[in-house]
């Protein structure tokens, strides 16, 4: 959908409202500096504030029919959780949509709530603000995975295919696998630093040579904007019992090292098969933790094409 089409409820403003901190480009990393300015910026309602939408147009010919890909990104994120991706999702011919959830980077706090079951309505609302009634392909990292279950048990039609990534939720780990850091009660930026780095390594990178440099700034200027640090819903078995009410294609990708499953990893797709009606399968991408498509961008990113020219197969046959 180009950009002129977009509906009169959706705003080019940039602004979210209350509890939003802006992030201007010119303080972003320079590989997401670049990224942002290629993007347009839409926004839709959110309590007292806005969501912030951010979108990147094909960049090839756009493959014909394609819906939306949406991608949400996860807990104490933003839009950068994809950053080292959607350049190569958009020269698949796909216009990119993603958002900064409610209550994370420049978006408002949902009203009602702080974890993910706060954040469907309005995302619905700003779904169909966006795109009336196509039905995109979404795609949800960690919390955003958890997100994108709620959603669409909620809201069935908003979304052709869901691909979960590195989601948690499932149920099947006995009790929490890693320690984070609390950080925001350091006076010093070098102790800050140091608790980032040691969350980083803990939870989200299996290659920790990569936390120097881009991981480690995207990081810092994440998770000062997160506005909802207590967030539970993830430790729970919630996502599996949300799957059973999404009746779409639904396709996993996780790194075979991520460090919230551990030896549990194995036990993923019989939780999977057990719970989605149509669960298509799951991709594990080798030597990549928990962040699997910053950390492995490329063979997630084929995994993640194998996992969406299937869906798509999927429901033209349907």
């Amino acid at each position: 959908m180009a950009s002129a089409d977009l509906p009169d409820p959706v705003s080019a403003a940039a602004g979210a409202g209350p509890g939003a901190t802006a992030s201007p480009v010119s303080s972003m990393p320079a590989e997401a500096a670049s990224l942002a300015a290629q993007a347009g910026i839409r926004t839709t309602p959110c309590g007292d504030g806005a969501i912030v939408w951010h979108v990147w147009q094909a960049s090839s010919p756009p493959e014909p029919a394609a819906p939306p890909l949406v991608l949400l990104h996860g807990g104490s994120g933003s839009w950068t959780h994809w950053v080292r991706n959607i350049d190569t999702l958009r020269s698949w011919g796909r216009t990119v949509w993603v958002p900064d959830l409610p209550g994370f980077g420049d978006s408002a706090v949902p009203p009602g709530g702080a974890d993910a079951d706060a954040l469907v309505a309005p995302l619905a609302q700003g779904m169909r603000a966006l795109w009336g009634d196509t039905r995109c392909d979404l795609v949800g990292f960690s919390f955003g995975g958890l997100t994108a279950g709620l959603l669409l048990a909620a809201e069935p039609s908003l979304a052709r295919q869901l691909v979960l990534v590195g989601a948690p939720a499932m149920g099947v780990v006995p009790e929490r696998q890693i320690t984070l850091k609390g950080w925001r009660h350091l006076a010093s930026p070098a102790a800050q630093e140091a608790a980032h780095r040691h969350n980083l390594a803990e939870l989200m990178l299996h290659d920790t040579s990569l936390i120097d440099g881009l991981a480690l700034d995207l990081h810092r200027a994440n998770v000062v904007r997160d506005r909802m640090p207590r967030r539970r819903l993830a430790h729970t078995d919630a996502l599996a019992r949300a799957l059973p009410s999404v009746r779409c294609p639904v396709h996993a990708i996780y790194g075979a090292r991520d460090t919230l499953y551990r030896e549990w990893i194995a036990a993923l797709e019989g939780a999977y098969r057990a719970a989605a009606p149509d669960f298509r399968g799951l991709a594990l991408v080798p030597d990549a933790g928990h962040w699997v498509q910053f950390e492995r961008p490329g063979p997630f990113d084929e995994a993640l094409r194998t996992a969406l020219h299937a869906g798509a197969a999927a429901t033209r046959g349907a």
